[in-house]
């Protein structure tokens, strides 16, 4: 009982400690994009080959361009204090139909490569700390290294030509193959073969990195006086490894993976543009190109909940990982 107060504490002060961060985040994103020059009008204007001034007039006050900053402001908040993200310019959609129609792909992608950079990661430092200074250890730091210094997007051409242009196993485009009615294992099949290729893109640099963290943080712990004492009381080295070593090892490294998780939906751009994968960072650099700010800010407030609800998430786990994290 004890231990779920204190987890409860310790969630509550976090949570009310990211509400001003969020609109801090809400508030900047905002004003800066609205003070760089051009809208979305202007776009669409030169997309449609040109435009009267009074037509220009007229898309502005309808997207409610028109207002003056205080204005624009306000109405937004107002919208959002309703749940609503606005319209979308760019698309003549609403920007929350936008965003979460592209939401559960871009999960999909962060959340698999990020349980798939922490599972081989882990794995590999375990391995590389347990047998430092032999060839196990010497052989995964070098494949760690070229990993942790190899571009992303370099490893997805690779990928891209490896396994879809000449050996044609995986697919290189897209979320799901057209043109196919499938339902249930082969759906499922389906799907977890156009992800492959972009999962291990954006994981293979977070892989290298939680390896050589995981070895630093094993190598560390193994030297502290309770695992000494652990290993005086005649305990199996594999428990002592697991339950007093990793278990401590792990608070730097679940750290970074909640820090991470930002970083991620900046990489997710990068993969998804490479593989044509339908998900918020397309989405992104559609807004961007397309000066679309009401999309462009649904997407970043939207993010910055992520972010924050991860790092909840992390929190947690750290006080789980090590009690002495307190609530006060």
């Amino acid at each position: 009982m004890a231990e779920r107060l204190r987890m409860f504490r310790l969630a509550r002060r976090t949570l009310w400690q990211a509400i001003p961060t969020v609109f801090g985040i809400l508030l900047l994103n905002f004003l800066l994009l609205r003070l760089i020059p051009g809208d979305a009008v202007d776009v669409l204007a030169s997309e449609s080959g040109g435009a009267t001034e009074a037509t220009l007039a007229q898309w502005r006050s309808h997207f409610g361009l028109d207002l003056g900053l205080g204005q624009q402001l306000l109405a937004y908040l107002s919208h959002l204090a309703h749940l609503d993200l606005g319209l979308s310019p760019r698309f003549n959609l609403p920007v929350s139909q936008l965003v979460f129609d592209r939401l559960p792909n871009t999960l999909l992608l962060m959340v698999s490569a990020l349980l798939l950079a922490l599972a081989l990661g882990i794995a590999a430092g375990v391995v590389m700390a347990s047998k430092v200074g032999r060839w196990p250890d010497r052989a995964l730091s070098l494949i760690v290294l070229l990993l942790y210094s190899t571009p992303g997007f370099w490893i997805g051409l690779v990928a891209v030509v490896l396994f879809s242009v000449s050996l044609g196993w995986l697919p290189s485009d897209g979320i799901e193959t057209l043109g196919m009615d499938l339902h249930g294992v082969d759906w499922l099949l389906d799907r977890v073969r156009h992800a492959i290729l972009p999962v291990l893109t954006l994981a293979t640099f977070y892989i290298a990195l939680y390896a050589r963290l995981t070895r630093a943080s094993m190598l560390e712990v193994q030297r502290q006086d309770f695992v000494r004492t652990a290993k005086a009381k005649g305990l199996h080295p594999v428990r002592v490894a697991v339950r007093h070593v990793l278990r401590n090892a792990l608070l730097p490294v679940t750290t970074m993976a909640g820090l991470h998780f930002a970083a991620l939906l900046g990489g997710a751009a990068v993969t998804e543009t490479l593989f044509g994968w339908p998900g918020l960072g397309r989405l992104t650099l559609d807004a961007v190109l397309s000066r679309d700010y009401n999309l462009l800010l649904g997407i970043l407030l939207l993010s910055s909940i992520l972010v924050v609800v991860v790092n909840v998430a992390m929190d947690l786990l750290q006080a789980w990982l090590d009690p002495r994290v307190q609530a006060e």
